[in-house]
């Protein structure tokens, strides 16, 4: 009983009653507790990365019209990259309903970005195979409206806007390291160094891989751009 009542007052925060609700069960069903008859939300996210990138692509579209392919495309990336589904999945309180295997649960897979991010795009897809695109849509626009209205204009992913200032003076492409590690294992802290050909290095830490490199890189371009 507890379970379903939690997955009634996540309906409620997600803003869609579902009309088959197993939908919703799958897709927050992670696949270390999967079976063949309890089946992971993996195909699902397949679908609602979908989804979510028609509508981000669509509502971009729209909301600036002058803007080149060019423009449009690293604001896209910013808005459908892991990270910002999982901070989605945050805000709406998706972890808490997460449906783990006991190692996820031990490791703190609830806070994990990656299975956070997972499961926000099968969420989405949940709801485009309960009620339809339009509901997917709206859904998708409601929970990322107020970024998408803020993401700048020449937003830039910081390891592709460093890779490119390396390749544009003929340099090899940045590296990354894992320096150091800290933490519990369900909340790491790593310390990430980008470095290019020149010598140059930043480091980050981040509580994950991914992020940390994000952080470097950004790092690592701001001190170069102001020598």
């Amino acid at each position: 009983m507890k379970r379903a009542a939690d997955l009634s007052d996540f309906e409620k925060r997600l803003g869609h009653a579902f009309a088959r609700p197993e939908l919703l069960v799958r897709a927050v069903t992670h696949s270390s507790i999967a079976s063949e008859t309890r089946p992971s939300n993996e195909r699902l996210e397949f679908l609602g990365d979908r989804v979510l990138g028609l509508t981000i692509a669509e509502a971009l579209f729209k909301a600036d019209r002058g803007a080149a392919e060019g423009q449009l495309a690293p604001r896209f990336n910013m808005l459908v990259r892991q990270e910002s589904c999982a901070e989605v999945a945050r805000e709406i309180g998706l972890g808490e309903v997460l449906r783990l295997g006991r190692s996820e649960m031990i490791s703190g897979g609830r806070r994990k970005e990656a299975l956070l991010g997972d499961a926000m795009e099968a969420v989405i897809a949940a709801v485009y195979l309960d009620a339809g695109f339009e509901a997917a849509r709206a859904l998708v626009l409601r929970l990322w409206g107020a970024r998408i209205e803020a993401v700048p204009d020449e937003a830039r992913d910081a390891k592709s806007a460093l890779q490119e200032w390396a390749q544009a003076r003929g340099l090899a492409l940045p590296a990354y390291k894992v320096i150091a590690r800290a933490g519990a294992d369900h909340a790491p802290v790593f310390t990430i160094e980008a470095r290019i050909a020149t010598g140059a290095t930043a480091t980050a830490e981040a509580g994950s891989k991914r992020a940390g490199e994000q952080a470097a890189a950004a790092a690592l371009l701001a001190r170069l751009e102001t020598e």
